[in-house]
C-alpha cells in the first residue's frame, strides 16, 4: 500500500503497510529521528512473505508525522544534564500513538518490533496495553536504566549534534554517522545510505523534533521492574559491536523479561545490515510463532 497518513488523536502519522491485510499484524518502529524508511522495503517484503501484514511508520516530530513546533527544544545543557524538566512528552505518549495508528488501521492486537528507541517504545507499549501485544522484539534497545546501555562517549556527537542544513552536507553527515556508530564486520551500502538520507531530508528534515525525542527517553525512566511484568513472547537483538547502545543494554533487557531470548549478532554495530537480515527476521519470526503456539501445561 502507498504511503498515507492517518488522523491520532492532534496529529497525523504517516505510516506504509506491506502484505496481506488479512495477515497477523507486525508493527515496526524506528528509532530516534530516524524516519520509517530506515525499515528497508526489502526487509518489510521479507516479514511479509513470511505471513505478516507489516506496518511501518513516522513517529511523531520527524518525517511526515506531525512536527510539533510550538513545542519548547530541549537546550543541549538539559539534555547533558538529563533533566526529565526538558520533556514535552513521553515514550507513553509515543507507545500511545503507535496504539491509535493500530485502532485506525481497525487492528487490535500485533507483533511489536522496534529498533533503539523504538525498541523502548515498544517496551512500552507491551507494559501499557500487554493484551494488545502478541509478541515482542526490542532490536538494539535498552530498559532506560542508567548504567547499561549507554552510548561511548564517542558517539555523543551523534546524539547531541545538529545535522547540517544544506542537502548535501546533510547526506554525508549521515554517511560519516553510521561510520561511527554502523556495523563494523557487514558490507555497509553507502549508495543506499545516501539514498535514504537524500529522501529524508526531503520527507521533512527536523533536528528539534530529535530533540524532543531524546528529552522523552530522559523523562521516561527505567523500564526494568515493568518489564519483569511481561508474559507475551520476546526477543532481545542485540549486535556485539554497538557504540551507540552499548550491548549491555540488550542483555539488562534479556534479563529483565522472563523467558526472553537473547540472540547476539557478530559484528553488528547500530544498524540493520542486509548481511544481518537473515538472523534478525529468522528472528522475529520465531518469536512470533510462539504467540500462536499454546505452551504446553504438565
Amino acid at each position: 500500500m502507498p504511503e498515507t497518513t492517518c488522523r491520532v488523536g492532534d496529529l497525523d502519522i504517516a505510516y506504509e503497510t506491506f502484505g496481506d491485510p488479512g495477515d497477523p499484524a507486525l508493527l515496526l518502529v524506528m528509532g530516534l529521528g530516524t524516519q520509517m524508511i530506515a525499515w528497508h522495503e526489502d526487509f518489510c517484503a521479507e516479514l511479509a512473505g513470511h505471513g505478516y501484514f507489516v506496518i511501518r511508520f513516522d513517529n511523531r516530530d520527524v518525517g511526515r508525522s506531525t512536527a510539533l513546533r510550538d513545542l519548547p527544544v530541549p537546550t543541549l545543557r538539559q539534555l547533558t544534564l538529563r533533566s526529565k524538566k526538558a520533556a514535552s512528552y513521553t515514550l507513553s505518549d509515543m507507545a500511545a500513538d503507535a496504539f491509535g495508528l493500530l485502532d485506525a488501521l481497525g487492528i487490535e492486537r500485533a507483533h511489536v518490533v522496534g529498533a533503539s528507541m523504538g525498541g523502548m517504545i515498544a517496551q512500552t507499549m507491551a507494559i501499557e496495553r500487554p493484551e494488545r501485544v502478541l509478541s515482542l522484539a526490542s532490536i538494539m534497545s535498552n530498559t532506560g536504566a542508567r548504567f547499561s546501555g549507554q552510548p561511548r562517549l564517542a558517539t555523543y556527537r551523534v546524539l547531541l549534534g545538529t545535522p547540517p542544513q544544506e542537502r548535501d552536507a546533510f547526506i554525508e553527515n549521515v554517511v560519516g554517522v553510521y561510520k561511527v556508530i554502523g556495523s563494523p564486520e557487514f558490507d555497509r551500502d553507502e549508495d543506499h545510505l545516501r539514498s535514504v538520507a537524500a529522501r529524508s531530508y526531503d520527507r521533512g528534515r527536523n533536528p528539534a523534533g530529535s530533540s524532543r525525542q531524546l528529552a522523552a527517553i530522559i523523562a521516561s525512566g527505567d523500564r526494568t521492574t515493568r518489564l519483569a511484568e511481561l508474559t507475551m513472547p520476546t526477543v532481545v537483538i542485540h549486535g556485539t559491536r554497538d557504540k551507540l547502545v552499548s550491548p549491555s543494554g540488550g542483555r539488562a533487557t534479556a534479563k529483565a523479561v522472563p523467558g526472553s531470548r537473547l540472540v547476539k549478532i557478530a559484528g553488528m554495530g547500530h544498524d540493520l545490515p542486509r548481511g544481518a537480515w537473515p538472523q534478525i527476521v529468522g528472528a522475529i519470526v520465531e518469536n512470533a510463532a510462539r504467540a500462536s503456539t499454546p505452551a504446553l501445561v504438565d
